[in-house]
């Protein structure tokens, strides 16, 4: 058997049509998209002048363990300038704005470092009277200060594209019980409900128990991940899904576009499919497409990304049967450094390979429940050229299709 390494700029998985993952820089050409987006969320770099990694968990022990595993540069958030860095935010806004229908919201994601000049900036793009709110999103993990106040918030900028925008706070509901005010009269009705009472300009203001309550401009309610929690992907600045479910549940519709152009972790993309809504996530490094890939394998997805015959050597066994091929996996080599073989496996796909086309037809990751790579994917028999794709723990991807001695 002979497996020849081959180019792809792109992969199918299922349909495609849930979402789509791009290779792209938040300043590129998203024009196909033009006007068809119901909500775009945008968490750039905050020019901290920080460099931030991924922690990849390398084969099966170190899936299992935790122990194992390779720190890895995921992206520099570090600019010559600040008008390198507002170069940079206003190409992203002024993309977000075009990629916007008219119902569409703005939200972009900082802290105390830009959003003030992030500010001016969308009041420019999007005009004064398209702001919304400035939402604190209030934590308390991070170390302390005593030199000053503690800094432990960031800042979301909400703004719609037009005054015909979607907004529905009954989305995301909040328990009233845990938002009641001690200094309301409790009070028990009839039927048995507890309510409180209020009195303010003369007027009796009740609340039941309940009875929803919904969020106002500051967040305190959603922490930020924990050290141990399994959302956890160890890409750094990855943001809680909560964040996220309570933007895309306010403020798009089941079936609707949300767009991501900094996917980072691919969180954005997750809460949105597991919403019901079709995602778009760009970002320009390979290991936030590692990440992302992996998390949304489960989902009708389109990938664009190129990648080119690289100097790595994989070995593969097809075995026939009557309806499907099973092909396993026997070794995969020729990345320097100290993880070899088979551990450098991250995920891998079995499909058809067609004009630079991979339409996956199973696949398979290391996570924490399956930390080790299945013996074997199956391939239907299909008409096409039988192809492997794999992503290793480096983020490189290769695609290798199957012809016969």
């Amino acid at each position: 058997m002979n497996w020849v390494q081959v180019s792809c700029y792109q992969e199918v998985h299922g349909k495609g049509q849930s979402g789509t993952v791009m290779y792209a820089d938040a300043r590129g050409d998203f024009s196909a998209y033009a006007g068809q987006v119901q909500l775009v969320y945008l968490d750039p770099p905050f020019m901290t002048g920080e460099d931030f990694s991924l922690r990849m968990r390398v084969g099966e022990k170190g899936w299992e363990t935790g122990r194992d595993a390779l720190v890895l540069p995921a992206y520099q958030d570090k600019f010559a300038s600040k008008g390198e860095y507002l170069s940079l935010l206003r190409a992203a806004l002024e993309n977000a704005r075009m990629l916007l229908n008219e119902t569409g919201s703005l939200f972009l994601h900082l802290d105390s470092r830009m959003s003030a000049h992030a500010r001016i900036l969308c009041d420019e793009i999007f005009g004064e009277s398209n702001f919304v709110n400035e939402i604190i999103w209030a934590y308390q993990s991070g170390g302390r200060s005593m030199k000053r106040f503690s800094r432990k918030h960031d800042v979301i900028l909400f703004y719609r594209k037009s005054r015909k925008q979607f907004f529905d706070i009954t989305k995301v509901p909040l328990p009233r019980s845990e938002n009641r005010s001690n200094h309301m009269r409790r009070c028990v009705d009839e039927n048995g409900r507890t309510y409180r009472t209020i009195q303010s300009g003369g007027k009796t203001y009740t609340y039941y128990d309940d009875e929803p309550v919904y969020p106002g401009d500051v967040w305190a309610d959603v922490s930020h991940l924990q050290q141990k929690d399994p959302q956890r992907t160890g890409y750094d600045t990855q943001k809680p899904q909560a964040l996220l479910n309570r933007i895309i549940l306010s403020a798009s519709r089941p079936g609707d576009l949300v767009a991501d152009l900094f996917a980072g972790s691919g969180t954005t993309a997750v809460a949105a499919a597991q919403a019901g809504r079709r995602y778009l996530a760009a970002d320009i490094s390979p290991l936030s497409i590692s990440v992302t890939r992996k998390r949304l394998l489960e989902t009708e997805m389109t990938l664009h990304m190129p990648c080119d015959a690289q100097n790595i050597r994989m070995e593969a066994e097809l075995v026939p049967g009557i309806a499907y091929h099973d092909v396993s996996l026997k070794d995969y080599q020729g990345i320097p450094g100290p993880v070899q073989g088979l551990d450098l496996v991250d995920q891998w796909s079995v499909g058809f390979i067609e004009s630079g086309v991979f339409t996956a037809q199973s696949s398979a990751a290391r996570r924490k429940h399956t930390p080790a790579l299945p013996a074997y994917l199956q391939l239907p028999q299909l008409r096409g050229t039988p192809a492997i794709l794999i992503v290793d723990v480096y983020g490189n991807r290769t695609v290798w299709k199957y012809q016969e001695d």
